[in-house]
């Protein structure tokens, strides 16, 4: 069941971009980027591969990746902006946004400061979820969009990239896979799997110090 999943939510990245071209590489990481398990990492890698191709060129697949990230990261700030925290810790278990995913965010400010917005778009998993904390706790909308913009700049150019030097070496990498999108399909099941298995640790870790300061109540 879980294999056919896979499979189908890999086939659907690689027909969206190769169907749609720079739209569908900007739709799609613009739903990564509101929180829609879809991973930048294979998305990404794909647009550079397809640079080889003749596809795209290298800067239309970075620029496409840098503003559908920003855009989708404007809907999710706005999100957390109106809806506030309990809205999100209500509802954000829907696009596996945990509790603790959101206690992190508030940590990762505390520490940071705004430029937590610009961090956070080179870091996996984080990066998925900042923007709802930043929208929660008001962050400057220009200075988010800035951050934002420029983060989702570094990590589209380095992913494309990535997957521009993997496309060159694609004949090589051929004779043992029938297609590419094998190795897509292949790579979006670790990233989905991690991604669902970091949700339910969260869960359980929630659960666990629910329990624990119950305890202490009593």
């Amino acid at each position: 069941m879980l294999e056919h999943i896979i499979e189908v939510v890999g086939t659907f990245i690689v027909d969206v971009i190769s169907r749609s071209g720079y739209l569908g590489v900007g739709v799609l990481m613009g739903l990564d980027s509101a929180n829609i398990p879809i991973p930048s990492e294979i998305i990404m890698p794909f647009a550079g591969y397809l640079v080889t191709t003749g596809r795209f060129v290298f800067w239309g697949a970075v620029m496409a990746g840098t503003i559908g990230s920003t855009v989708g990261s404007l809907v999710s700030y706005w999100i957390g902006a109106k809806g506030g925290r309990k809205f999100i810790e209500k509802y954000g278990k829907f696009v596996l946004i945990s509790k603790r995913d959101l206690e992190r965010g508030d940590r990762l400010f505390k520490k940071w400061g705004n430029a937590i917005a610009f961090l956070a778009r080179v870091t996996p998993v984080v990066r998925t979820f900042i923007s709802l904390p930043a929208g929660i706790t008001k962050m400057p909308l220009v200075q988010f969009a800035v951050y934002t913009f420029m983060g989702s700049l570094l990590w589209s150019l380095l992913l494309v990239y990535f997957g521009q030097v993997v496309g060159e070496n694609y004949a090589a990498v051929r004779e043992r896979f029938h297609g590419v999108d094998i190795v897509v399909v292949v790579l979006l099941g670790l990233a989905f799997i991690a991604w669902v298995a970091h949700f339910f640790y969260e869960l359980r870790q929630e659960k666990k110090e629910k329990a624990e300061k119950e305890n202490r109540d009593e």
